[in-house]
């Protein structure tokens, strides 16, 4: 297919258990993609392929497909609901060009949903609104309406109004056409009959199209004239209009239905079509620079200009890798070489792939304003840019949060370890929020993620679908030492034991610098009673000790050392012996200068309900926090705080339950303070008895 303007990029976004999955289910069937609908809570749905997603009823992982409707092409997105894996939500809506938010009827707006709808805000993506499930107890399509305006201070243009609620909701009313659908009972999408509108709702019918037209003819000034002076627009003229407003996030065309029970989904893959943008109707990507500034050019959405494409998931399968990509510009082809502008490195295209769900459809070749998958890339991450290599270019990379929450964890023995790291390495290549570091001396892995849930099933698809044995413990903080005072001292070090000998010394200063400038060496050596050769051997000696400090053996920071004089022997004397000599001047002098312990502090930005802010602010006070601002927002309150990494364990749950499930926090790493003295003599004693155990243990 090669008419741009008549592709949908688009993803389906919401709360946890709004309905989804089952949505796409619905259009998938609808379209013809699939002939059986299988069902999210037998386990079965296309889209949730994995087994930890059948099992436990929740979309883990965006899953991608393409589908036709009425001439168009969508290429869809399902995406996870669970806070955890916000991410998945964020990646996906990044390379979008429109989305569909789908609300429950009964739930209304819950916080993922506020979630999701920042991030799409952030992303200027236009969206549609689906209020699902109104046959449930409890459905209320206006109280949604009312919510989507006051929680999420959004502008919902109401298209159609339901028919019956709960168990009597039969169909729709469509404002535009103002005519009824009427499903009937037997749970097929195509049985449904277009009518005149029921009687008891033709007052209210008029009521909303008038206010649906007003917000419309607004879009377009030569429209919005001639309705004031009493020409009513056609229904292709109000499409435009709806359209207008909706490519410029001025409002969101608001639709209802039930997708278990197959009830409204036409007029929805009917506004896709006329609503939702193409690729040549959104603003282009910017290209960047090296530092992340903008160049002024674009990455225009042409088949025939230089290649530009970004990654925005990796997955693993049994395939081997893919490498999700969005196509911005150009046409890339099997067989071509590409550019990672990240690496510098090229890589060859020697598969491509359609996605459906995990199954797969090859391709030869794909351009501007497609989505698809590139089979056996070697070293490309999400956010990495490919591009034409003799047109380089660097699309804005995406920024993702910092985990908040890390464990350790062990093979169980040598088998498991090698099946570890190899597991591992796929695993962080997939997911950006899934970072991990080794701890050198205990030799575990730190495994951070975003929450306790994305751990869990980590470690599931670990032990799983990895068959690694894992041992799991606690979650650690990486603690570092500084010094607050300056000592001047000298060191010797001497060694005759037949055969040439060792002989160096040397005078020098330590003392604190500036935060953030690590270990600084400088040579102030004049006369030559070190000679110049020797000085890059102290400043090793030195550099190499900085790892272990003097009171618990965290890594050292922010000190400065000034080698001042020495001496030397003209046989004795060598490099060896001068790195030697700074080794142990750095292990006698580095406890006189009052040595200190410091601990991350973290930047935290907390979202709560307005009604429950003064619990948030206390508990974040005795968690040693400092609150640095508030910020009201249409949803509730933002919070600007600092707190200490050590008390922040378990805060996710803590905020969940203050807020009854509405909190939301990010937090990322800021700077390394000085620690309280009750604190800083707690882990110096855990470290002193670690160390007892380790030097027992050889």
């Amino acid at each position: 297919m090669t008419d741009l303007s008549k592709y949908r990029n688009i993803g389906i976004f919401a709360h946890v258990d709004a309905g989804k999955t089952t949505t796409t289910e619905r259009i998938l069937k609808l379209t013809g993609k699939i002939h059986k609908i299988g069902e999210v809570h037998d386990g079965a749905s296309t889209m949730d392929f994995m087994d930890q997603e059948a099992e436990r009823g929740i979309t883990i992982q965006s899953a991608a497909t393409t589908c036709f409707w009425k001439g168009c092409q969508f290429n869809v997105i399902d995406t996870p609901g669970h806070v955890d894996f916000t991410i998945e939500v964020y990646r996906s809506l990044k390379v979008l060009d429109g989305g569909i938010g789908v609300f429950c009827g009964s739930g209304g707006v819950e916080p993922q949903s506020e979630t999701n709808w920042r991030y799409a805000n952030d992303s200027k993506v236009s969206r549609i609104i689906y209020v699902n499930k109104l046959d449930r107890i409890g459905a209320d399509f206006y109280r949604v309406v009312n919510q989507v305006k006051n929680v999420l201070g959004a502008h919902p243009l109401v298209m159609v109004l339901p028919i019956g609620t709960e168990s009597d909701f039969k169909g729709v009313v469509d404002l535009l056409s103002m005519k009824a659908y009427i499903w009937d009972e037997t749970g097929q999408p195509e049985n449904f009959e277009v009518t005149d509108i029921p009687a008891d709702m033709v007052e209210k019918a008029e009521e909303y199209r008038s206010a649906m037209v007003e917000s419309a003819v607004e879009q377009i000034d030569e429209v919005m004239e001639a309705y004031l002076e009493g020409t009513e627009p056609d229904i292709d003229t109000l499409k435009k209009c709806i359209r207008k407003g909706t490519i410029d996030l001025a409002f969101f065309p608001t639709y209802c239905g039930s997708s278990f029970k197959n009830k409204g989904l036409q007029l929805i893959l009917d506004a896709v079509v006329d609503y939702l943008p193409s690729p040549v109707e959104v603003k282009p990507l910017p290209e960047v620079d090296e530092e992340g500034n903008e160049t002024g050019k674009f990455a225009e959405p042409d088949p025939n200009a230089p290649f530009r494409g970004l990654a925005f998931k990796i997955m693993d399968d049994k395939f081997g890798a893919l490498t999700f990509t969005r196509i911005y510009s150009g046409t890339i082809k099997k067989g071509d070489t590409v550019l990672n502008s990240f690496t510098g490195k090229t890589e060859r295209i020697s598969r491509m792939v359609e996605m459906h769900a995990d199954d797969r459809n090859e391709v030869d070749s794909a351009r501007a304003g497609d989505i698809i998958a590139i089979v056996g890339l070697k070293n490309v991450q999400t956010g990495h840019t490919l591009c034409d290599e003799k047109n380089p270019a660097t699309l804005e990379p995406m920024v993702f949060p910092d985990p908040v929450i890390s464990i350790a964890v062990a093979a169980k023995d040598k088998a498991n370890a090698e099946k570890l790291s190899n597991a591992i390495g796929k695993m962080v290549q997939e997911d950006p929020s899934f970072r991990v570091e080794t701890d050198e001396e205990t030799n575990e892995m730190i495994l951070k993620g975003m929450g306790e849930l994305h751990l869990d099933i980590k470690i599931d698809i670990l032990k799983r679908t990895h068959k690694v044995e894992v041992e799991v413990g606690a979650p650690q903080v990486a603690y570092r030492e500084t010094i607050t005072k300056a000592v001047t001292d000298t060191y010797t070090h001497k060694k005759q034991s037949g055969g040439s000998g060792q002989y160096a010394k040397i005078d020098y200063t330590i003392e604190p610098a500036e935060a953030g400038t690590g270990f600084v060496f400088e040579s102030a050596v004049v006369g030559g009673n070190v000679p110049k050769e020797y000085i890059p051997a102290v400043e090793k000696g030195f550099k190499t000790s900085v790892d272990k400090g003097p009171l618990a053996g965290y890594p050292c920071l922010d000190f400065k050392v000034t080698l001042s004089d020495g001496g030397f022997h003209a046989v004795d004397s060598s490099a060896i012996a001068f790195e030697i000599a700074a080794k142990a001047a750095y292990r006698q002098t580095m406890p006189k200068a009052a040595p200190q312990l410091l601990e991350p502090m973290m930047k935290l930005d907390v979202f709560s309900p307005e009604e429950k802010i003064g619990d948030v602010i206390g508990d974040l006070n005795r968690r040693r926090g400092m609150i640095q601002g508030q910020e009201p927002t249409p949803g509730g309150v933002r919070v600007k705080a600092e707190a200490p990494l050590s008390a922040m364990f378990g805060y996710i749950g803590d905020l969940r339950t203050m807020t009854s499930g509405r909190g939301q926090f990010s937090m990322e790493f800021s700077h390394y303070a000085p620690c309280p003295k009750n604190v800083a003599d707690e882990v110096i004693a855990a470290a002193k008895k670690r160390e007892e155990a380790r030097r027992a243990g050889k």
